[in-house]
């Protein structure tokens, strides 16, 4: 029989007061994405949900109606979780919830929404973290905690299926939304991404900005059978971070945002706190690696809330190369001249 996600939580998430609160915490957020599941399926409240608003989030981008609109749902299920503190990447700064809460979640609300007018998967991540006495005389400091101490990270996708991709530290799984059901059933027991691939995404068009390192590691993949590789890559890009998430946790690859040359994105654009910390932790529960190109996720340490960060993560091997071409370039510049040749992005 297939297990509903209740019972996979109760099973799951122990005993004790806190895991049962993590696990209340789990069913509120699940509720609240069938919420705007059905916003989307619906087509808004009379409102175009891709249309732009006049305000910009935290991190300077344009609000549309449904970031907005989902921020608000989940602000809702975080207060009726009983969480201590909300940090979304809709809001300036944490909000303080519950004074005897021990646990607070950073999320970003709706996630790929430059695709929303495009019909393209879209979705929420989120992160739970644990709340210390330390950190209630000032709300900020419980995002500054590295990912390692998440209690449990994962994502919803609206897609052609309502998924959660969920792990809370034993093994990352996968529930499928059944209307017929009433609620997220479990769709994959233990997901173990493929060590090795020939698939990779990356945004091309920002090539002319990356540094030598990470041009040199794409000219190599572009370079097929010929290359220093000797195999063909595929290249795939959504442009919604938990579309090719799932991708690789399904078929392997790997994912690549670095940091680049242009104006405020050295540090790489995406926040690391609910974007590269859930994810990261998703993917090493299923086997795989992330990076920022060169140290794991999980141990930076955010300065802030909407803290940016590079974003490497997928099939571990391939990952591991990618970290091996960033800090050692001298062994790039050892290879034949054979594949020194202009790269299909050069002029």
């Amino acid at each position: 029989m297939t297990a509903s996600l209740d019972a996979f939580l109760g099973s799951q998430c122990g005993s004790d007061a806190q895991g049962q609160r993590l696990a209340d915490t789990i069913r509120h957020l699940s509720a609240a994405a069938v919420k705007v599941r059905n916003t989307i399926i619906e087509g808004g409240t009379g409102t175009d949900l891709g249309g732009k608003r006049e305000a910009t989030n935290a991190g300077g981008d344009v609000q549309k109606e449904l970031d907005v609109l989902a921020d608000r749902v989940f602000e809702e299920a975080a207060r009726a979780s009983g969480i201590a503190f909300f940090g979304s990447e809709e809001q300036d700064a944490p909000i303080p919830m519950a004074a005897e809460g021990d646990l607070a979640i950073a999320i970003d609300p709706l996630d790929g929404s430059s695709n929303i007018d495009t019909n393209v998967s879209i979705g929420t991540i989120f992160s739970i973290l644990p709340v210390e006495d330390a950190h209630r005389a000032e709300p900020k400091t419980v995002f500054m905690q590295p990912g390692n101490r998440q209690k449990a990270a994962g994502f919803f996708i609206y897609g052609p299926q309502l998924l959660l991709v969920l792990t809370v530290g034993n093994g990352t799984h996968v529930f499928l939304f059944s209307p017929k059901f009433g609620g997220f059933v479990e769709m994959t027991a233990s997901v173990a991404i493929a060590e090795k691939t020939q698939e990779f995404a990356i945004n091309a068009s920002n090539y002319r900005h990356w540094d030598r390192q990470m041009r040199s590691y794409i000219d190599d993949c572009l370079a097929g059978e010929e290359g220093p590789r000797e195999k063909n890559f595929n290249m795939r890009w959504i442009g919604s971070l938990v579309a090719d998430c799932y991708r690789i946790l399904t078929r392997g690859g790997v994912f690549l945002y670095p940091g680049d040359q242009r104006k405020g994105y050295a540090k790489g654009r995406l926040r690391l706190v609910y974007e590269a910390n859930p994810v990261a932790m998703v993917v090493e529960q299923a086997g795989g690696s992330a990076t920022d190109g060169v140290t794991r996720i999980l141990d930076l340490v955010p300065d802030d809330l909407h803290a940016r960060t590079g974003l490497v993560f997928g099939s571990k091997r391939e990952v591991e190369r990618v970290g091996r071409y960033m800090v050692d370039p001298s062994a790039m510049a050892e290879r034949s001249p054979l594949f020194s040749k202009r790269s299909l992005f050069r002029a």
